[in-house]
């Protein structure tokens, strides 16, 4: 009977609350009883509906009544717990010149610290800081940076193209007659034709972003980084304003103790072509893995901007000149802060990233 199952679950109570001796042992209790969801005095009350009319109204009568002695029993239960905890609490000294504790507190990522600084820099040079879909078509990623379809970093093995239903996905280049498969973009080089199209000549900009390769991993190679394209389209530009430009960046960034060399290197999308390399941070460029025991670490590759390029931008050649370069965020922080192995900033290692 209904009635004798109220009698046993008050004396379960009664014997539960004698072997209590703490407050959390007190809320578990009061959980298994009076949860409103599975509380198993709770869930006896509900089956009050169940009996005969006539029946109702003295069980309801009963249950009220264990409802009530129980709730008054963990009253007094609490009540006792409590004044214990606050009796063994004023046996406690507190000592005010003790340290507090530190709070832990989120902060920006070292990379987007870098990449704040480096867009402040270049916007007090009068360079303005635009953004491209990462998601790109072979147009824009290849073919308009005057990057062949032959060209090796149009191969599989280099290039993270997008399929769906096992086929490749085809984007129509606006104004274009051709489909271009999509990629993910491998360089942030893919804003250069967008930005001259949009905003013309003269023109001053970068591009920081994500960018994705599909290589191997290293100490020096992730395949997903990220990257600062720089551009710069005007009348008369020459290398010598390259290099201006490159001497300011390191210097705001690195400091003035960093050497750098410029070599010739051959870009797709550049003529002529050069690399500009640091002075190896990490071992004072005496040779380490991470500059391959050269003393020197590639920073970023860099030239005139090809005239094929200011074409697929609508801008004329024959009127314009301009430079264009591309350097590795983690490149700049890892000389910056030391750090020898590329891999550690996409690690999630709260042990790297709380240093920064």
């Amino acid at each position: 009977m209904l009635q004798e199952k109220f009698n046993k679950i008050k004396q379960e109570i009664i014997d539960e609350l004698k072997r209590t001796k703490t407050l959390e042992q007190l809320e578990d209790l009061n959980n298994k009883y009076f949860s409103r969801a599975s509380g198993e005095l709770t869930k006896l009350v509900k089956e009050i509906k169940n009996l005969a009319e006539e029946e109702r109204p003295r069980i309801g009568k009963i249950a009220n009544e264990v409802k009530k002695e129980a709730e008054e029993l963990f009253a007094q239960v609490r009540s006792t717990l409590g004044d214990k905890v606050q009796g063994e609490n004023k046996d406690k000294v507190f000592d005010p010149t003790l340290p507090g504790k530190k709070q832990a507190i989120g902060k920006l990522h070292v990379l987007t610290q870098i990449r704040r600084e480096v867009e402040e820099v270049f916007l007090s040079m009068g360079f303005m800081v635009v953004d491209g879909p990462e998601l790109e078509s072979e147009w824009y990623n290849f073919e308009a940076v005057n990057v062949p379809s032959w060209h090796p970093a149009r191969d599989m093995q280099d290039t993270f193209y997008i399929k769906a239903n096992g086929k490749r996905q085809m984007a129509k280049v606006e104004g274009g007659e051709e489909n271009y498969k999509l990629v993910m973009r491998t360089h942030t080089s893919n804003v250069q034709v967008r930005a001259m199209e949009k905003y013309g000549a003269p023109i001053r900009c970068i591009v920081p972003g994500r960018v994705f390769r599909n290589e191997a991993t290293d100490a020096r190679h992730e395949h997903t980084f990220h990257q600062v394209e720089g551009l710069m389209v005007d009348k008369d530009i020459s290398i010598a304003n390259f290099k201006a430009v490159m001497d300011a960046i390191i210097k705001a960034i690195l400091g003035p103790d960093f050497k750098t060399r410029i070599r010739p290197g051959f870009f797709p999308f550049v003529e002529p072509g050069f690399e500009v390399d640091l002075s190896c941070a990490l071992c004072q460029a005496k040779g380490c893995r991470v500059c391959k025991n050269t003393g020197w670490v590639e920073f970023c590759g860099a030239g005139m901007v090809h005239p094929n390029v200011l074409k697929a931008g609508g801008v004329d050649p024959t009127k314009y000149s301009g430079f264009a370069f591309g350097f590795g965020l983690e490149r700049l922080a890892m000389m910056r802060y030391g750090i020898n192995d590329i891999r550690l900033f996409e690690s999630g290692d709260l042990r790297f990233l709380g240093q920064f």
